[in-house]
Parts: structure tokens; C-alpha cells; sequence
């Protein structure tokens, strides 16, 4: 059997699925493909658990989501407001210290927490009542380029034929090995361990993180009520003792950092933390011959900033701009195809160099690295016009879906 579309999503997580619904209400007949369709996730009435998985979204993302018709269908009770930032250096004697707060970024607030499945609930329901698209279930198997299309070859022997491939099928894009594009991956030798905690102070919408040297960092994200969401970015052998030790000695752990204020800690159900392999992957480049990356397909960065999934949605922005502008030419055009890749570029790097180069900056123990970079954290809270730079980029304001660019 033949199927025919414009444009053919290959991934089924957060990105893949709002790359669908975007192109689709863009008026583009779209093809979703992945090897297993999400079903309906229980109600958050009858599974109060929270994710351990949880995504720190911008206003990039919320607007994004706005516009789908996502952002309102999440169940807000379950999506906490960041108000403010406290970072805490690693220097014993004289930390460097760095707060940020809406007021000061004159927004409502600087992020979102919002849990993987709430999101994915929302996403799921906006593509059941979503027009032009088709679900396939299966595997895509080969590619064959014709000179109009791309030819999807499933693994059920269907064929797909379309004018742009999207590959948001993740970090091990199979989209990108098709594309033959080369990359650049050096593994962090880290795990991020991921926990839920109640906590009996309240946060006050307040996200804590430490940089804690050789420890790696510890990041405390404001869940809704007295609860916190813990990503500890840990070198492996301490990731392999905070997964084999008891969630009291690990509540034990949190509850001595340095200056928290959040009190004493108790593990939230499952009880049993989480953990994945942290690395740095850049891809040459986000395009081919029709071929665009999204997502973790086209950059994977150190979780320091929590900016890996807003870049992402950054990404589907951009296309969405750059294909909704043009819909009078065939969306697999190169032009069109570069005009996405350079407005993605410069956002995308800059996140690179600045995670990548914390990341090597904190994880060094020499007295004179340390000295330097609690001192710069102590000038950068000092001199507004850094911080309100620093804070712009973390809005993601540095990206304008408005902007223009020449054809």
C-alpha cells in the first residue's frame, strides 16, 4: 500500500508530536510515524505519582504550546510557576552566589515545571481531534530519494512517499544516520539521577541548584505544593551509590546542602530514583536533502540548564515559521530548508558553548579554578545588565518567531 503526505514526523515523543500538530494546523498534510502509538495515560486523578521525568519549559515553549491549543489542556494544578533562581558555587569558605527572579526579568515568570505525562496527556488529546494527519504505526526502514520526494520504505514492506522527512526520533536518530550527517559525541562520564521529594518548608517557587565540584550538580525544581523534582547531574560512581543507597540516606543528602532552606526531605512514590547517561552530541548539521532535525535528533546538551527540550520546541518554531511563510513552495526546497538551519544556528551553539563550558569549568577541583569561578559568579549578581542578558537567553527571547528573513 502507497501513502501520501507533505510532510512525514518520524518520533513519537514531545517534539515529534508537537512537530505534527504544528504542520498540521499550518494547513500541511502530515504523516506521524513511530513504532508504537502513545495510548490514553490514566487521569492524574487516579494516579497521583508525580513524573520523575519533568521539563523546565520557556516562554518559547509555553507560547508554542499556547498556540496548539496544549498549554491550556495540561492540567494547570499539576505545572508550577518558577519565580526565582538561586544558584550556590562550591567554594566552602566564600561561595559565588547567583539569584534571578521574574520581577527582575520583568515576566510572570521565568519557567514551568511540567511533568512528561501531563504534557504528553495534553499533546495526545490536541492530535486525536487534529485534522491532516495520518498515524502510522510501524518502523521506517529505508529512505529513497526521488527528485520531487522521499520515499519511506516501513517496515511492514508499506511505502510512504512525501516532500520532508522531520527527524525527531531522539538522541540515536535513525532520521540523521540516514542523512549521512556527521556529529561530534563525548560522553559527560555523569548520570542525571531524577527524584520527587515533599519538603516541609515551602519553596516558594524558588529553583535551587549547587555546584558541588567534583560532585557534580544538584538541582531542586519546584514541584506544585511542598514538593521538589531532583536532578543530580553526578559522575557515574556517585550516580551508582545514589541508586543503590535508601531514599532516606539520599533525603539525608539534600538536606545538608549547603545554605537549603527547604528543611527535611521525604521521597515521593516510586521511592526508587531514576537515572540516564548524560552527553554532548552536535550535529553538523540540522538538514539534508529533504531531511530537517528537531529536537534531540539534532542536539543533545548537558541538563545544567534545563534548556535541552526548549531548545526543541525552539526548533519546531522555527521550521513552523519558515514553512507557514512559504506554503506556496514545496516544503522539502534546500532554501527553505537552510533558511530553518540558520535561524537555528546561532541559539543552538550558544546553548552548546555555554553547558558545555560550565560543565568543564565546575567539574575541575584546582584551588585557582574554583577561586575564579565562584568570584565571577559573585561579579556576574552584581552587574544587572549580565544577569538580565543571562536571563533573556534562559526566556528564550534570543529567538523571535516574528523575525524575517530574506528568500
Amino acid at each position: 500500500m502507497k501513502i501520501h503526505s507533505d510532510i512525514c514526523v518520524i518520533g513519537n515523543g514531545v517534539i515529534g508530536k508537537a512537530s505534527a500538530l504544528a504542520l498540521a494546523r499550518a494547513g500541511y498534510k502530515v504523516a506521524l510515524l513511530a513504532p508504537e502509538m502513545s495510548e490514553k495515560t490514566a487521569s492524574n486523578e487516579s494516579q497521583p505519582v508525580w513524573d520523575q521525568r519533568v521539563y523546565a519549559l520557556n516562554h518559547v515553549a509555553k507560547s508554542l504550546l499556547s498556540s496548539l491549543k496544549v498549554w491550556d489542556a495540561m492540567d494547570s494544578s499539576r505545572i508550577a510557576p518558577v519565580d526565582a533562581m538561586a544558584v550556590q558555587g562550591d567554594d566552602q569558605t566564600n561561595p559565588g552566589c547567583l539569584g534571578f527572579n521574574a520581577y527582575g526579568a520583568r515576566v510572570g515568570a521565568l519557567a514551568w515545571i511540567v511533568e512528561d505525562s501531563n504534557l504528553n496527556r495534553a499533546l495526545d488529546s490536541a492530535l486525536s481531534f487534529a485534522s491532516g494527519i495520518n498515524f502510522i504505526k510501524g518502523r521506517a526502514k529505508q529512505l529513497l530519494h526521488t527528485e520531487h520526494h522521499v520515499q519511506v520504505m516501513l517496515d511492514d514492506g508499506e511505502m510512504l512517499t512525501t516532500s520532508l522527512i522531520i527527524g525527531a526520533d531522539g538522541a540515536n536518530s535513525w532520521v540523521r544516520a540516514q542523512a549521512d550527517t556527521s556529529i561530534d559525541y563525548r560522553s559527560y562520564d555523569q548520570s542525571a539521577v531524577v527524584a520527587n521529594f515533599s519538603c516541609t518548608n515551602a519553596h516558594h517557587g524558588v529553583a535551587s541548584q549547587w555546584f558541588l565540584g567534583v560532585d557534580g550538580i544538584v538541582a531542586l525544581l519546584p514541584l506544585p505544593g511542598q514538593r521538589v523534582s531532583l536532578v543530580w547531574s553526578a559522575p557515574e560512581a556517585l550516580a551508582n551509590r545514589l541508586m543503590a543507597e535508601s531514599p532516606e540516606k539520599l533525603c539525608e543528602r539534600l538536606s545538608v546542602l549547603p545554605g537549603q532552606t527547604l528543611g527535611q526531605f521525604e521521597m515521593l512514590p516510586p521511592s526508587v530514583p531514576k537515572a540516564f547517561p548524560l552527553r554532548l552530541i552536535r550535529s553538523h548539521s540540522l538538514i539534508a536533502n529533504r531531511i530537517a532535525l528537531v529536537g534531540d535528533a539534532a542536539h543533545v546538551v548537558h541538563p545544567l540548564a534545563g534548556q535541552g527540550m526548549n531548545l526543541g520546541f525552539a526548533d519546531v518554531d522555527a521550521l513552523l515559521s519558515v514553512l507557514s511563510q512559504s506554503k506556496d513552495v514545496d516544503c522539502g526546497d534546500a532554501r527553505l530548508l537552510n533558511r530553518y538551519a540558520r535561524q537555528r544556528a546561532e541559539d543552538i551553539l550558544l546553548m552548546q558553548v555555554t553547558t558545555d563550558g560550565l560543565y568543564r569549568l565546575f567539574s575541575s577541583d584546582l584551588p585557582p579554578v574554583k577561586l575564579l569561578r565562584n568570584a565571577g559568579m559573585r561579579l556576574i549578581d552584581k552587574i544587572p545588565f549580565l544577569k538580565n542578558h543571562l536571563a533573556r537567553q534562559a526566556l528564550g527571547h534570543s529567538y523571535s518567531s516574528n523575525s524575517t528573513e530574506s528568500f
